[in-house]
């Protein structure tokens, strides 16, 4: 799709949408989940955004409204995969690219990065650098970031080091968190488990099927909800990514059009339940 960059946003919104979900995109009466979220692309567009999607650029950001300890230590930023000085960076580390989705790599041990590894991992990362990532799903936060690749610290549970850290996500409409799911198991079986905001679990499936164990609900989950709404303030819809490690709560991420607006929810109902709480008018 990326060769259809020249189309004009509604237009390729609208052949990616029913090439993605099989439905007609309205965008005159919008309606589920997704085509409001469509909708917003196009229609609720703000120039700070983009800095809340730049995962360098955010970092000011979540210092000036709720401290810098909340951040994974930043290990260096780079233009080019080749300037990066491996010998200088710890023994483990998070790779990923400050203008994009998708780009993480988990280096658990310098002995990983084997001639080969890193020959696949420089191919990898210069295709990303050079990649406008708008034009994937149109999702206008991200036209215009100045491109790097970015390491972070590799954080673990004390308790449980060699275990994937969860991920709380949280939906939140007009500053108003109402719906959040845990991400389980992200390394090896990612799992999706929604809940409400009394932690009561949620019968909705989306992207990952549901975990076949208990989720246990976060120690700070009413911490959470507070940051939640803090960060979400204004905002019509976005979703506020969140990490509860050692006792401490860490920011994960701003994510204005969860799945790029194309990956509806199961049951059907929740597709109009969650679109109603995104106010167009």
């Amino acid at each position: 799709m990326f060769s259809l960059s020249w189309l004009p946003d509604k237009l390729y919104l609208k052949i990616f949408y029913f090439f993605t979900t099989g439905r007609y995109l309205n965008f005159k009466k919008p309606v589920s989940f997704t085509e409001k979220q469509q909708w917003l692309k196009v229609n609720d567009r703000h120039p700070e955004y983009t800095q809340l999607v730049d995962k360098l650029a955010v970092r000011e950001h979540i210092k000036e409204v709720w401290g810098g300890e909340h951040l994974f230590p930043l290990l260096g930023k780079w233009e080019r995969f080749d300037d990066i000085d491996f010998d200088a960076l710890p023994e483990q580390f998070v790779l990923k690219c400050n203008h994009d989705s998708g780009s993480t790599n988990v280096i658990k041990s310098k002995a990983e990065l084997t001639p080969e590894k890193l020959s696949e991992m420089r191919e990898f990362y210069n295709r990303r650098l050079s990649r406008n990532y708008f034009y994937a799903g149109r999702e206008y936060p991200y036209n215009g970031i100045k491109p790097y690749v970015i390491a972070e610290q590799l954080m673990k549970d004390e308790n449980a080091p060699d275990k994937s850290i969860e991920d709380y996500k949280f939906f939140c409409f007009g500053g108003e968190p109402k719906v959040m799911f845990v991400a389980t198991d992200r390394s090896t079986d990612c799992r999706f488990d929604f809940f409400d905001m009394d932690f009561n679990h949620l019968d909705i499936v989306n992207i990952h099927p549901q975990a076949d164990k208990p989720i246990p609900k976060p120690e700070k989950f009413d911490e959470m909800k507070e940051i939640a709404a803090k960060l979400s303030k204004g905002i019509r819809f976005v979703r506020i990514d969140l990490y509860e490690l050692n006792g401490k709560l860490y920011f994960g991420e701003y994510t204005f059009f969860h799945g790029g607006g194309f990956r509806r929810c199961q049951p059907e109902e929740w597709e109009k339940r969650l679109g109603d709480w995104i106010d167009i008018t």
